[in-house]
């Protein structure tokens, strides 16, 4: 009985290590509301290998495409790359989902000449992460 208490708190760090481990991904602070995508960013960039005047050809196509859809309310916004190699839309919806349904109507992507990255923002996504988990109170 002498020998078995002094073994047991020698076992206690690697337990402590063994659940740090295997601890689930940290949740966010409770009564800290999870942000709401309320649009998705599409960043849109030739696919390596596709020249300009493949692009060039299916461009009058895609802007046609691109304005109706920024008058149907589906693009808010879309700007070009500062380096010249593609666009960037900003598409109302809530989901990766449906902005891919959308973004694939267009010519260019129909026609496989684009990569396309999407990311689903919304009003102070930026902040969840920096929240983090509230101090412990003594």
């Amino acid at each position: 009985m002498k020998l078995l208490f002094p073994f047991l708190m020698s076992l206690l760090p690697a337990a402590s290590l063994l659940a740090q481990t295997e601890a689930p991904p940290p949740q966010p602070p409770s009564g800290v509301p999870t942000p709401k995508t309320t649009e998705v960013l599409v960043i849109q960039t030739a696919r390596q290998g596709i020249t300009r005047q493949q692009i060039m050809n299916i461009m009058p196509a895609e802007i046609r495409a691109t304005v109706k859809l920024y008058l149907d309310g589906k693009i808010r916004q879309w700007y070009s790359r500062g380096d010249g190699r593609g666009v960037i839309f900003f598409v109302d919806v809530k989901t990766v989902d449906e902005a891919r349904a959308i973004i694939d109507t267009l010519p260019l992507s129909k026609e496989n000449l684009l990569d396309h990255e999407y990311i689903p923002v919304g009003p102070l996504m930026p902040l969840a992460g920096l929240i983090g988990a509230p101090p412990a109170r003594p």
